[in-house]
């Protein structure tokens, strides 16, 4: 498709995959946020809940069919990119997560301003010689990026300390703080304390240890539950290591009435750049406990690290926090109040997309990314 000679508004394509999850939700709410503003916006996904997303809010939808992981297939996938971005002619690329953002430059190579957002690093994700191999070709395809966009500081440090010479800026997650709102306490009914983990049931988010660590929490609160919410592939072998109490809610359109419900929002990751979850459980009024890696820490408000931060990977102490709180209702009370106001002053989603519109701007050399015509009818 190309550009009508007389609309003057650039064209931003989102190139993605993974297609569900966190970053999905994030090219969804950036999607929104550019309609809204007149940008003309189109998606690029192997379809999935993000195409049926972007469908849904009025974007443009492409399909590119590539897998998750890189393989014998890359070479074919990033020539079916390259024709697409012919067809397309976007004035800017924002490739999102490991995948999009190989073959998205190696189809684009510079000649389109670029911004990449890793969504955590490649190769944090692997080990050996495919990590290796995943950090060598993220120090090379750097060149190729106008801008790494990270989500938080620590996701930043963490490439800067691998040696990935990029012009970085730093856009940490925003959530619909209009949408993701604490129940009435008329509907949290009284019952055994419930503890929630929301997220791809995969290595990275660490059910695992929290499955390891649930036997020891039942010893002290034998009337606890424990939620896992999500679908992944490792759903199989976390049914088989868990407990029968622990229960297994699937995929599930709506996690908010999951939030609301939960006395503890559980997320025991290995790795992150920077969760969804906690700030949407945060922005429910609900209790957050994560683990001491990258982005997770930085999600946290003031004062929340001591009892809400534990070593990824260790079951004793993840099972020891959780119990603290489950037998605290005061403090996970404060806990919730203090997350939502934090959430709601620096997490705010119409924070993000202003951040990201200011840096569209800043690579389009200042161009207005809508008409004039346009802006005057926003702010009327």
């Amino acid at each position: 498709m190309h550009r009508s000679a007389t609309d003057p508004r650039p064209r931003v394509l989102h190139l993605a995959q993974p297609v569900e999850g966190g970053v999905a939700q994030v090219v969804l709410d950036l999607t929104k946020a550019q309609l809204a503003a007149g940008l003309r916006v189109t998606v690029a996904c192997p379809g999935g809940e993000l195409a049926a997303g972007a469908r849904e809010l009025g974007a443009e939808v492409r399909e590119w069919h590539a897998g998750r992981s890189p393989g014998a297939a890359l070479p074919d996938e990033v020539r079916r990119l390259a024709r697409l971005l012919h067809e397309v002619r976007p004035e800017l690329v924002h490739a999102h997560s490991a995948k999009a953002g190989l073959a998205g430059r190696l189809a684009v190579r510079g000649r389109v301003p670029t911004l990449f957002q890793p969504h955590a690093w490649s190769f944090e994700a692997v080990g050996g010689a495919t990590g290796a191999l995943a950090l060598r070709w993220e120090r090379w395809g750097a060149r190729w990026a106008d801008r790494v966009v990270c989500v938080s500081q620590a996701e930043r440090a963490t490439g800067v300390r691998a040696g990935i010479r990029a012009r970085y800026t730093v856009v940490p997650n925003g959530i619909d703080t209009a949408r993701f709102t604490p129940a009435p306490a008329t509907e949290r009914p009284a019952a055994a304390p419930l503890v929630v983990c929301v997220g791809r049931l995969c290595r990275q988010k660490g059910q695992d240890v929290l499955v390891r660590a649930w036997p020891e929490v039942l010893r002290r609160v034998p009337r606890a539950r424990l939620v896992l919410v999500g679908d992944g592939p490792d759903r199989d072998a976390l049914r088989r290591l868990a407990p029968a109490s622990v229960e297994f809610a699937g995929a599930v359109t709506d996690v908010r009435p999951w939030y609301r419900a939960a006395d503890l929002v559980v997320l025991p990751s290995r790795w992150e750049g920077m969760a969804l979850a906690p700030l949407e459980a945060m922005a429910c009024g609900r209790p957050v406990l994560v683990t001491d890696v990258d982005g997770a820490r930085e999600s946290l408000p003031p004062g929340h690290r001591a009892p809400c931060l534990v070593p990824p990977g260790r079951p004793g102490p993840l099972a020891g926090a959780v119990t603290g709180l489950l037998l605290d209702p005061e403090l996970r009370a404060s806990l919730g109040d203090r997350g939502r106001r934090h959430v709601q002053s620096t997490h705010d989603v119409r924070r993000t997309a202003e951040a990201v519109a200011e840096l569209y701007r800043e690579l389009l050399g200042g161009r207005p990314l809508v008409s004039s015509e346009r802006r005057e009818s926003i702010h009327s």
